[in-house]
């Protein structure tokens, strides 16, 4: 996935009626009309919303007949998630290593040595 699907992804997922509609689709496929129930906006709103999640690849629209379910796509949401695994890990060693490096300034004005081994 590129950094532009990943941006896209992040701008669909910015709008509260956009990931209440992913929600709603994991519990299985609807309909415009059935995503559109719960909202008061217009079935046409509930349209451009599902423009937007399907130029992210977070949902597709099949063709069943007249009936045309939406049905959530998970890849985009996984790809999302290793991004913010991979920044959340990177935060946590950089925290780690600050809180070492204060633990050491606080030993070191207490009198004791970090090097001393029942400083610890």
């Amino acid at each position: 996935m590129t950094d532009d699907q990943l941006s896209r992804t992040f701008a669909a997922l910015a709008d509260p009626t956009r990931r209440a509609i992913l929600a709603r689709l994991t519990a299985g496929e609807a309909t415009v009309n059935e995503l559109a129930e719960p909202f008061p906006i217009s079935v046409q709103a509930v349209s451009k919303h599902l423009k937007v999640l399907e130029r992210a690849g977070l949902i597709t629209r099949g063709r069943d007949a007249q009936w045309r379910p939406c049905r959530l796509e998970a890849a985009p949401l996984e790809t999302a998630t290793e991004w913010i695994e991979q920044q959340r890990r990177s935060w946590q060693e950089r925290f780690d290593r600050l809180n070492r490096h204060l633990q050491d300034v606080q030993r070191g004005q207490d009198g004791t040595s970090p090097d001393d081994p029942s400083a610890a």
